[in-house]
């Protein structure tokens, strides 16, 4: 089976969870073809079918509940129950109990993707080494969330950049089409409940966002309240797409809401999950920093140091996986990562080449 095949096999299975957005699904496609990085980002499906053939001793590790599409730009901020900037994994769409080498390798494959883009001024082995140092220390450590105050300044610079400036933010979010087709009930029970007040007037906008997720619903309610603007969003939820690809049977359980209410965590309030919706507050500090914000001045490695760290903290609310993993890292030989990342790398480049040459729109 090759990427076209399994593409058309997997949007097949999306298809009978959930309706499908199919202009948004084109759009999806023809990103596939501009480059490998937004290619790795859409196509999480048929990485959860290759993974274990081109990783097989990688892939027999310990298993956690984890992020399973990890990636450099699967990182953004939120405000927590105390109104602190927080920084973390934003994205649990495809969370699945895997190997905790899943979250790594994809992680790694994904920077040095950035890096050939010219977006991480780092070597491939610097990259590995930095993801795994933070991952390790994580764990022995027993996890801490990055909470953007007195510590981690030079993060919260990245997160306070031009690009997430309030401004220029609310200007997009108003500049979005008003949706004029039918929104089913349990979209809008979903957000109004997230509402600060009952019987809000709001306008509903159509977002195009994300790419593994896009071609699924997504609403956004756009409002003004006590002299500023409120955004909330819901977006259709299915369960992990290693169902798809282990063909299973049924109905699966979607586990985003389990992942993040395990893991080392600061959660966001206005988070939720609400029958097949997951509802969030959008603001200029509550959303994911993109791959154009990450040149972090120097502080490339640190900030890949924390990307490895936080994927500790989600892998921690794994009961007695901890012990578990480092001791399994201890008995691996040689640069297991970088290897693991350059064979998985190899791999995504050929997708994406037939994927240009074959793939639809």
């Amino acid at each position: 089976m090759n990427v076209v095949k399994a593409t058309r096999g997997y949007e097949q299975w999306l298809g009978a969870h959930t309706p499908i957005v199919k202009k948004d699904l084109r759009l999806k496609h023809s990103y596939m073809k501009r480059a490998v990085f937004p290619f790795l980002r859409a196509t999480y499906y048929r990485w959860a079918q290759l993974w274990r053939d081109i990783c097989p001793d990688v892939a027999k590790a310990p298993r956690v509940l984890a992020v399973g599409d990890l990636h450099v730009e699967n990182f953004g901020t939120w405000r927590d129950a105390e109104g602190r900037l927080i920084w973390g994994v934003n994205d649990f769409d495809e969370a699945y109990p895997l190997a905790y080498t899943n979250d790594l390798v994809r992680l790694a494959v994904s920077a040095h993707l950035a890096a050939d883009a010219g977006h991480v001024s780092l070597q491939r082995d610097e990259i590995c080494d930095a993801i795994l140092q933070g991952y390790r220390e994580g764990l022995r450590q027993g996890g801490l969330s990055f909470v953007l105050g007195e510590r981690h300044v030079w993060l919260r610079q990245i997160a306070e950049s031009k690009l997430r400036d309030p401004v220029r933010f609310w200007e997009k979010m108003d500049a979005l089409p008003t949706y004029k087709g039918e929104v089913p009930p349990s979209a809008l029970d979903a957000l109004e409940h997230l509402m600060p007040a009952r019987d809000l007037r709001y306008r509903l906008a159509h977002r195009v966002a994300g790419l593994g997720s896009l071609g699924r619903s997504r609403y956004v309610a756009l409002a003004d309240w006590k002299g500023g603007k409120i955004a909330r969003e819901a977006k259709a939820l299915v369960a992990s797409a290693c169902h798809w690809a282990e063909g299973q049977k049924g109905s699966p359980e979607i586990l985003y809401q389990t992942i993040v209410s395990r893991a080392v965590r600061c959660p966001d309030p206005f988070v939720q999950l609400r029958g097949r919706w997951i509802v969030r507050r959008l603001s200029p500090y509550c959303s994911r920093i993109e791959l154009t914000q990450m040149k972090a001045q120097g502080k490339e490695i640190l900030l890949l140091h924390s990307m490895g760290w936080e994927t500790a903290n989600i892998h921690l609310g794994t009961k007695a996986a901890a012990k578990a993993i480092l001791r399994h890292i201890n008995k691996q030989k040689g640069k297991w990562l970088h290897e693991a990342s350059a064979a998985m790398l190899k791999v995504m480049l050929d997708e994406w080449k037939t994927w240009k040459k074959l793939g639809y729109e």
